[in-house]
């Protein structure tokens, strides 16, 4: 049986990339729903091609686009984010790839578990945000969450055959972006597009800036409490700026798993996808001669604040970290935008983390409160910056 996916984010990076997976197992897997917040030329294209059973635009203004294109095809067509969080629940679907950015992932991936669907998880927001909500649901419904980020599977990985053996802690691994080993005073310069060159993984813009800051590494550091039960001071961050070693794990007798191999989001996308299952691939092979030395460092937390920012937020719990994913959601498309400069995005963070009112055990209001709070709240920040 072929397993029906529905895809959130079709056409950004991770859902134009599970896509190729799908060409290359079409044996295996079959789309049944595409989204998109605001492609609509892409989102055709794509549905010419898999002709799903649902899609969706989000930008509503789109949806006579995509009625007209698609008038002489099967394909039920939706607009808006209501339809977005709507659709998951659909009983043709067997596995929800949740390749969304941003807090705009939350709900749908609520919904999707409220629906007892299989979840391949590649919104690292979704557990930032509300990973106490989201690990109660996850519970109540006996669902699966996979994780497509490449540290995530790695561990996740790592720990397959390990039934009740008990984690020491766990290593996330950081390329370290495109500015490793610069200093503060480079990095009052840096401009959109040298953060946006990222040396070894092909990601999205918001993300990639987000590597460049490290709060990327934050964001799985905390998406790793929640997934794999663990405390604050059992995850380990270290810079390695070859991404072949894509995480570990160590184990309380001291030993430590690795997961290794070349840099290519397709290999943790295809995992989730037909997990339990390892499905052959013609994918480049790693070979350990091209690599003669496999290099590890500390991270910079003085020249890159946003990583003990995140931990902050990740100890703190309660509305905390969905207040730091806001004002970075903020501040980055401000960055993008180049209304800022690149070291304004950790102050404007810090700024909101101090200022925001916190409330230790949120419900879903109360973290869709925040986050529109936090939004303004920033937004007015980036309004008397002048660079």
């Amino acid at each position: 049986m072929k397993k029906r996916i529905a895809i959130l984010g079709s056409t950004g990076s991770i859902g134009t990339q599970t896509l190729d997976v799908v060409r290359q197992h079409p044996d295996k897997f079959e789309v049944e729903v595409l989204t998109a917040y605001n492609n609509a030329d892409l989102l055709i294209q794509q549905a010419r091609e898999f002709i799903p059973n649902t899609i969706v635009i989000g930008n509503e203004s789109k949806y006579d686009d995509l009625k007209n294109a698609l008038s002489d095809l099967p394909v039920k067509i939706f607009a808006g984010s209501d339809a977005i969080s709507q659709v998951v629940e659909m009983d043709t679907i067997d596995i929800v790839l949740t390749a969304m950015v941003g807090f705009s992932g939350l709900v749908p991936t609520l919904n999707a578990i409220k629906a007892k669907k299989t979840i391949a998880l590649a919104n690292k927001e979704t557990l930032v945000v509300a990973g106490e909500l989201i690990k109660k649901l996850v519970l109540e419904n006996n669902v699966k969450i996979l994780p497509v980020d490449s540290e995530h599977s790695a561990i996740f990985q790592c720990l397959v055959g390990e039934g009740r053996n008990e984690i020491e802690k766990i290593i996330l691994t950081a390329s370290g972006g495109p500015f490793r080993g610069k200093d503060i005073d480079f990095l009052k310069k840096v401009t959109p597009e040298q953060a946006l060159k990222h040396p070894n993984w092909d990601m999205g813009a918001k993300i990639t800036i987000d590597s460049a800051t490290l709060m990327n590494k934050g964001f799985e550091a905390i998406e790793a409490k929640w997934l794999f039960d663990l405390k604050p001071e059992q995850i380990e961050v270290v810079v390695h700026h070859q991404s072949i070693v894509h995480s570990l794990v160590q184990f309380t007798d001291g030993s430590i798993k690795a997961q290794m191999g070349l840099p290519d989001m397709k290999l943790p996308i295809l995992y989730a996808l037909a997990y339990p299952d390892r499905i052959k691939t013609n994918f480049p092979r790693f070979n350990f001669i091209d690599f003669p030395e496999l290099n590890f460092e500390k991270p910079d937390l003085n020249s890159f604040k946003n990583l003990p920012l995140a931990y902050f937020a990740m100890e703190k719990a309660g509305n905390m970290p969905c207040i730091l994913n806001a004002a970075n959601e903020v501040a980055v498309y401000a960055f993008l935008c180049k209304k800022i400069g690149f070291l304004d995005i950790p102050d404007i963070i810090t700024q909101a983390m101090h200022k925001l009112s916190y409330i230790k055990n949120p419900g879903l209001n109360e973290l869709i409160q925040t986050d529109n709070e936090t939004r303004m709240y920033c937004e007015t920040l980036i309004d008397r910056i002048i660079i």
